[in-house]
């Protein structure tokens, strides 16, 4: 597959800029919806690539990432008080949402994972325990670790339970608008139990409110993909797809305030809406040619760039040899110097021993 270069129209908020060069597949908002006092996110229009999504989430934890983000949408924040839990909601089927706070478009909008993020945690804190949940209802894909398992056990998680779960007394049915949302269709159904996943985890981890003060981090991953089916059935210009557009930003916007009360106001609520994946086989396809371009490139057999664990392991071999050079120059002097009839207490043994006899 040859590449493409696409023009797009800009919507920034700058005023010099009309026109945006993307390659491949480009779209999507990233947006915050709340942040505490020590995670800066400046306002601006800068473009973040969608691979470097979790690095953010990560930064925003305090935890190191292996390659520098020069992204100037995040600030250095206070290093000594970081965010006590990451909620991240991926949105699908369509490219933004009118929802508070600072927003910005994604460059090459590529399937990421929050994995390298939960594994930080697990190893930082695998004593502790601390909540991690990565949730896709439609999909009926879970993964929760450590207090997850205890909290979240009643929740949700296949089709057949969404289903029922909605039609249950204390569901989202009795007090959401549904408007030309239709509760005989499965299609709203599915839409419609996704919002209802949401509540309910803002629900059960009320009654655990002990968890968001502990010392540990906790991580929340959700993938939402209702909309892009109330597209796929009605069409993006119906009225069902702008009334569950406008139902998702005030559930969205719900929850972030949920769990970020529920936290203390230390939680950072990211959300990513993206009409569609970029597919994985293409990006493979252009880091192969990428990897033979650059051997192509290095006639002269030269070494391997140096990772990001260089400057640690050269500091550490380099004050180590320094220290044993001069302990090995302060025993050569001291021996050196060394008057054998005072100094040893072999020669003074062996005069007393002498004169004695």
């Amino acid at each position: 597959m040859k590449a493409q270069i696409w023009y797009f129209p800009c919507y920034c908020r700058s005023s010099d800029c009309s026109f945006c060069l993307f390659l491949g597949v480009c779209g999507g908002e990233f947006s915050i919806l709340r942040s505490p006092q020590s995670v800066a996110f400046r306002d601006g229009s800068w473009p973040i690539p969608g691979e470097r999504i979790p690095d953010v989430a990560a930064l925003t934890m305090g935890f190191s990432v292996e390659e520098d983000l020069p992204w100037p949408g995040l600030g250095v924040g206070d290093l000594f008080h970081r965010p006590q839990a990451t909620v991240l909601v991926t949105v699908k089927g369509v490219d933004k949402l009118p929802v508070k706070g600072f927003s910005y478009p994604i460059e090459n909008a590529v399937p990421f994972s929050l994995d390298s993020v939960a594994n930080a945690i697990h190893t930082l804190f695998s004593e502790e325990t601390p909540v991690v949940l990565q949730l896709a209802p439609s999909e009926e894909r879970v993964y929760m670790v450590g207090k997850a398992n205890a909290v979240f056990e009643d929740l949700s998680v296949t089709l057949r339970q969404l289903r029922n779960r909605l039609f249950q007394d204390s569901s989202i049915l009795s007090s959401l608008p549904l408007n030309s949302l239709s509760r005989n269709n499965e299609v709203d159904l599915l839409f419609l139990s996704e919002l209802q996943v949401l509540h309910d985890i803002a629900s059960l981890l009320s009654r655990h409110k002990h968890l968001a003060k502990d010392h540990s981090p906790d991580l929340y991953s959700l993938e939402l993909s209702g909309l892009e089916e109330i597209g796929k059935r009605y069409g993006e210009d119906s009225q069902q797809f702008k009334d569950a557009s406008q139902i998702l930003v005030d559930s969205l916007q719900k929850f972030a305030d949920e769990m970020f009360n529920l936290y203390g106001g230390n939680a950072v609520v990211e959300v990513v809406a993206v009409k569609e994946f970029n597919s994985p086989l293409s990006r493979k396809t252009r880091s192969i040619l990428q990897a033979s371009q650059s051997k192509n490139e290095n006639p002269y057999n030269l070494a391997y760039p140096y990772n990001y664990d260089y400057s640690v392991i050269f500091n550490i071999v380099l004050w180590m040899m320094i220290g044993l050079a001069l302990a090995v120059i302060v025993i050569s002097y001291n021996l050196w110097n060394m008057d054998p009839g005072y100094d040893s207490i072999i020669y003074r043994m062996t005069n007393q021993k002498i004169r004695m006899d």
